[in-house]
């Protein structure tokens, strides 16, 4: 997928590096925080081996990181965006303030927030705690704001098996984005996301972002950049779309269970399987709403 010729996306929309205060929760409910959870459960427990470093909960990464030297992602074009992944980065999470600063409003009557995206490297310090790479892209609810390390996208192909491309990285930032509008529209508070199985709140808040996430891949093509006048995004091309369905497929977490342990456990489910997720995301691109992804409310995931 490609940002339209002729776009051009301002900077100071993305911050490279630094942190939030630390706070009292772990950083959880990324894309990779499955794996991370089934290596713990399956491998922890087994052996006594600890390894709350991968959740950061070895110590506060303010530490390593350094507060207040925080940059920013610069001026983009769309063909630096179509090229280098932490312009590609901005240039997504501009698309996606644009799609939701109206749908939002027109589908939920409530107002668009735009949430802070940070782009790190192994470690940062968030409003929920010390987090590092490895539990993948999050967005963490009390500061409301979106964490990515961008090398992240190599382990979703290379660790995952997930198709290379540009939406299948554009649909782990909407995903993330998706959790932002669950919070804005009270799902964060009315689940109960310590649970797991294949029917739990934490599946159903995972399918919904996954469903959202669809919703703006679905008009991503047609939504204007207020700025440029130029719409953010060429129209989709099957294969493109094929690349979202490969991401939402390999982060199932049937296919990471099985990849890790050689069986499958739906009652330690929490992000849902590969075909629920690949489901979801389809209901929002064929033009679901915000109401058609309330997976909390759904009687069949």
């Amino acid at each position: 997928m490609t940002f339209q010729e002729g776009g051009s996306f301002e900077g100071g929309r993305v911050r490279k590096g630094g942190g939030r205060g630390r706070g009292t929760m772990i950083a959880g409910g990324g894309i990779g925080a499955v794996l991370v959870a089934l290596l713990i459960a399956f491998v922890g427990n087994q052996t006594g081996v600890d390894l709350s470093a991968l959740t950061g909960g070895g110590g506060s990464a303010s530490d390593a990181l350094g507060e207040g030297q925080a940059q920013f992602v610069e001026d983009c074009t769309a063909e630096q965006a179509n090229t280098d992944l932490e312009c590609e980065l901005s240039a997504t999470a501009q698309a996606l303030d644009a799609y939701w600063s109206e749908a939002l409003p027109e589908q939920a009557g409530v107002e668009y927030v735009v949430p802070p995206v940070s782009s790190f490297e192994q470690q940062i310090s968030t409003g929920c705690g010390a987090a590092t790479s490895a539990v993948g892209p999050f967005y963490c609810p009390p500061d409301q704001t979106v964490y990515i390390d961008v090398s992240f996208y190599d382990d979703l192909t290379s660790r995952f098996g997930a198709n290379d491309g540009g939406l299948a990285r554009m649909y782990v930032v909407a995903h993330e984005f998706g959790h932002h509008i669950e919070q804005l529209v009270g799902a964060m508070d009315a689940a109960n996301r310590q649970g797991t199985g294949p029917e739990s709140d934490s599946v159903r808040i995972e399918l919904m972002a996954d469903c959202l996430a669809g919703m703006w891949a679905g008009h991503a093509a047609s939504t204007v950049d207020p700025d440029t006048g130029v719409t953010f995004l060429d129209p989709i091309t099957e294969q493109q779309l094929a690349d979202a369905l490969s991401a939402a497929s390999a982060v199932g977490d049937d296919r990471i269970q099985e990849a890790a342990t050689g069986q499958v456990n739906p009652e330690g489910w929490t992000h849902g399987s590969s075909e629920q997720r690949q489901r979801w995301f389809t209901i929002g691109y064929n033009g679901g709403t915000i109401q058609d992804c309330d997976a909390l409310s759904a009687s069949s995931l």
